[in-house]
């Protein structure tokens, strides 16, 4: 815990709790590593709904939180039937904690050793590269585009009182465009952490789903018991993440080498458009690894999504690119311009999204206005209207599609402001403080 929030730790952290055996061990090593050392611990429980046990899972763990005084809300989501259901989960999940923190910037969960090792299997099925089998991290940056709604069960128990209205927190403190996954446990075994918990004779339940053979971790983990045989267990199987963490590390060396050497970041009338480019001529001589690995990290970092493209995907969108055709792929097109490669974002992707503009209001998971002037005001995309309102624009270049998709400010069906367009006073609508121009994106590869 010191090592992955040290050395200056923050005054509050979060922790995620299920109510299983690993997060409810977690729970109580949280509690005493947080009283020992000054922090405050908010604990917060996601109820998917998918079992009619879950509403009192979730109020087991709010007894215990109140029996340690320490605050604790149950968020709800609801399933539309749309999709995988672990993967909608698992998002929601995310959106919910999200919405849920305030000014928290870490939330702790108890992924372990085993979970390791089972992911690690789980991508192999699906044809990961080094990137995919890489250890899952101790300390993972989450941003996201949107917040979920949520319904806030009351409960609320321990120190905090009752559970907060969803804005409240946000009057807290000031708003990160994103928070870091600490996970603390990923060097023990799930039987310590449950051994941990029968020697406090603490409480926990076992979801009937880990037992559910249609979900492939759980097939994983049926598999694992005859890959120890071979000797290919959690702690072989681990090890070898950690040895491809190691490989992913020097690869990312290289792709930052190639980023400085042939890429910069958008930028138009001394203001940032989101985008990433990559000078053509250099990136093509690159080997296909680096290439790759700068085009997934590129359609990630512009789109704000948690989770890198499919790497079939992103090798096909390459292909055309490289050949001087375009594509879009995880709510980004990609194209050729002359000695250029772009990646902006797809306005398709953006429909819908309007944000009231206030005091750390994000639009696109990236980008916020400073200015008391433009309180109350909409930020939004610049779409086909707002172009239309732009002095001297270009009609029919290609620079249409792209700027399709910049942030622009609005008043009611007014264009107040678009910096890159140089429309409005300028210097409006910046990129948030996690991903300034310059040394933004050599920062996201790095930490992704």
């Amino acid at each position: 815990m010191g090592q992955l929030l040290g050395p200056v730790f923050p005054p509050a952290v979060g922790l995620a709790v299920s109510g299983g055996g690993d997060s409810m061990a977690m729970l109580y090593l949280a509690h005493n590593w947080t009283r020992r050392w000054g922090l405050q611990l908010r604990v917060v429980t996601v109820d998917h709904g998918l079992r009619p046990e879950a509403a009192d899972e979730a109020a087991m763990v709010a007894d215990a939180c109140r029996a340690l005084g320490w605050p604790h809300e149950t968020l709800r989501w609801h399933w539309d039937g749309q999709g995988n259901v672990q993967n909608a989960a698992r998002q929601a999940r995310l959106r919910l904690m999200d919405r849920w923190r305030g000014d928290l910037g870490h939330i702790l969960m108890a992924h372990t050793r085993d979970d390791l090792a089972e992911t690690f299997l789980m991508r192999l099925a699906r044809g990961s590269g080094v990137e995919g089998l890489s250890a899952m991290s101790a300390r993972r940056v989450v941003r996201l585009r949107g917040t979920e709604s949520r319904e806030p069960s009351g409960d609320g128990g321990g120190a905090g009182g009752a559970a907060s209205a969803p804005g409240n927190r946000d009057s807290e403190g000031p708003r990160s465009a994103g928070f870091e996954v600490i996970r603390p446990c990923l060097g023990m075994r799930r039987e310590e952490l449950r051994h941990y918990l029968r020697t406090l004779r603490g409480r926990w339940v076992e979801d009937p789903s880990n037992d559910d053979a249609r979900y492939d971790r759980v097939r994983m983990r049926r598999l694992l018991v005859t890959l120890e045989a071979e000797g290919l267990g959690v702690e072989t199987l681990a090890m070898t993440a950690d040895r491809l963490s190691r490989a992913k590390e020097a690869l990312t060396a290289r792709a930052l080498t190639v980023w400085a050497d042939t890429g910069q970041e958008g930028r138009a009338l001394n203001a940032a458009t989101g985008d990433i480019l990559f000078r053509q001529t250099g990136f093509a001589a690159t080997e296909l690894d680096t290439q790759m690995r700068l085009l997934a990290a590129a359609l990630q970092y512009v789109s704000s999504t948690s989770y890198r493209p499919r790497s079939d995907a992103v090798e096909a969108l390459l292909d055309r690119v490289l050949a001087g055709g375009a594509g879009t792929l995880q709510g980004c097109e990609v194209r050729s311009c002359g000695d250029l490669i772009q990646i902006s974002r797809e306005p398709a992707a953006l429909t819908g999204q309007l944000v009231p503009i206030s005091d750390g209001a994000l639009w696109d998971g990236r980008w916020t206005v400073y200015g008391q002037e433009f309180k109350g005001l909409t930020l939004r995309s610049l779409g086909e209207d707002g172009w239309a309102q732009c002095p001297g624009r270009p009609d029919g270049a290609p620079r249409f599609r792209t700027a399709r998709a910049l942030p622009s400010i609005w008043d009611g069906d007014r264009l107040v402001a678009c910096d890159a367009l140089g429309v409005g006073p300028g210097g409006t609508i910046q990129l948030t403080p996690m991903a300034q121009p310059g040394s933004s994106f050599a920062n996201f590869l790095l930490s992704h």
